[in-house]
C-alpha cells in the first residue's frame, strides 16, 4: 500500500502543469503529461485483491490503474518511465498513465473507456476457460461503470458460461466529478450482481485485512470452478478525479470524514496494537518505498525517448494492409 501510495505522490507532483483542465493551463513544465488519475485512499482494494493472485492470473484495470497495476507485479521503474513517456517505459512510452499494460505479469492494461476493462477480462477469462488453463482474471472497475452496458453484458456472458472472473467494484463514490449515489438505483453493484445469480460480497474497502479475508475466499472459489464472483469494495478517492482537480464540487466535510478512514493509517494502527510490532518497522516500510520511488523518478528523467520509428510499430490493420 505504501508502494502505490509513494508512486501516485511522486507521479501526481510531476503532472502539475500537464494539462489544461479546471481552470488551469499545460505550461510545458510537467514530467509526466495529459490526464492523470489517482487512486490515492483506495490502497487497500489491489493489495488486498492482488495478494492472492498468481502469475498465471490475468487482470484488466481502469483509468485509475497505478495501483493495480503494481499490486499484479509490474516493475515500479519501468512503470514510471511509461508515465514519463520513455523508451524504457512497459509499453515503449505509448500507453502512459492511463493505457499502461504488462503482459509480462498478466496485467492486460488499464484503459480510458469507462467500463471498457469488462468485455475484455471476460473474454480474457473465457480463453482461460476454453484453453484449460488453470489462471482466472480479476476485473477491477469503479461505480461509474455500473451504469453502463458493458457491465450487464460482461456479468451476464460470465455467468452463463461459467467463467473464472473475479469482478472488483472500486466503489469510491465518485463518477468523475458527480457523486454516484443519486444517479444509481437501487443498493449498487453488489445487488446487481445477485440479481444476475452471481455471488456477492460487501466489503470495507480501506480495511486491508478485511478486503483481503474477503477475497481469499472469493478467488478460491472463482479457481474450484464455482463461475464468476463480485467483490463490492466500499471506499473513497481523495484526490479529484484528476491530479489538477481540485474536486471543489465536493463538501470539505465529506472529505475530512473520509480521511479518518485512511487505509493506511488504519493499518499501522492495528500493527502498533498487535504485540511485538514497533512503529520504526513501519517507518521502514515507508522509507524503502519512498527511496524506490525516488529512485524511479531519476531513471525516468534519464530514460531515452522513444525513436520516431517506434510510431509505426505495434500497429494493427484488419485490412489489405493498407491505409486509406
Amino acid at each position: 500500500m505504501v508502494r502505490i501510495r509513494a508512486f501516485e505522490n511522486a507521479a501526481e507532483a510531476a503532472s502539475q502543469g500537464g494539462v489544461s483542465a479546471y481552470g488551469k493551463a499545460a505550461d510545458g513544465s510537467a514530467k509526466v503529461r495529459g490526464p492523470l488519475h489517482l487512486s490515492t485512499g483506495q490502497e487497500a482494494v489491489p493489495a488486498g485483491v492482488c495478494a492472492h493472485l498468481r502469475h498465471d492470473d490475468y487482470l484488466t484495470s481502469t483509468h485509475r490503474g497505478h495501483g493495480h497495476t503494481l499490486a499484479k507485479g509490474a516493475d515500479l521503474q519501468r512503470m514510471m518511465c511509461e508515465l514519463f513517456g520513455k523508451a524504457d517505459g512497459t509499453n515503449g512510452g505509448k500507453g502512459g498513465s492511463m493505457h499502461i499494460a504488462d503482459f509480462s505479469v498478466g496485467m492486460l492494461g488499464a484503459n480510458g473507456v469507462v467500463g471498457a476493462g469488462l468485455p475484455i477480462a471476460v473474454g480474457a477469462a473465457h480463453a482461460q476457460k476454453l484453453q484449460g488453463r488453470q489462471g482466472i482474471t480479476v476485473c477491477f472497475f469503479g461505480d461509474g461503470a455500473i451504469n453502463r452496458g458493458p457491465f450487464l453484458e460482461a456479468l451476464n456472458w460470465a455467468r452463463v458460461y461459467q467463467l473464472p472472473v473475479l469482478f472488483v467494484c472500486e466503489d469510491n463514490r465518485w463518477s468523475a466529478t458527480t457523486a454516484s449515489g443519486p444517479m444509481t438505483a437501487g443498493a449498487g453493484a453488489s445487488a446487481r450482481a445477485l440479481s444476475l445469480d452471481i455471488v456477492a460480497v460487501q466489503v470495507d474497502g480501506n480495511d486491508v485485512l478485511a478486503v483481503h479475508a474477503s477475497a481469499a475466499e472469493l478467488v478460491q472459489q472463482v479457481r474450484s470452478g464455482s463461475g464468476p464472483r463480485l467483490l463490492h469494495a466500499i471506499t473513497y478517492r481523495v484526490k479529484g478525479h484528476v491530479s489538477v482537480d481540485l474536486a471543489a464540487y465536493r463538501q470539505p466535510e465529506e472529505l475530512q470524514a473520509a480521511l479518518k478512514t485512511d487505509p493506511i493509517a488504519r493499518a499501522r494502527a492495528h500493527y502498533l496494537s498487535l504485540p511485538g510490532t514497533e512503529a520504526r518497522q513501519l517507518d521502514a516500510i515507508e522509507q524503502a518505498a519512498t527511496a524506490e520511488v525516488a529512485n524511479a523518478l531519476r531513471v525516468a528523467e534519464a530514460a531515452p525517448w522513444p525513436e520516431a520509428a517506434a510510431a509505426f510499430t505495434d500497429v494493427q490493420t484488419t485490412g489489405a494492409g493498407q491505409w486509406r
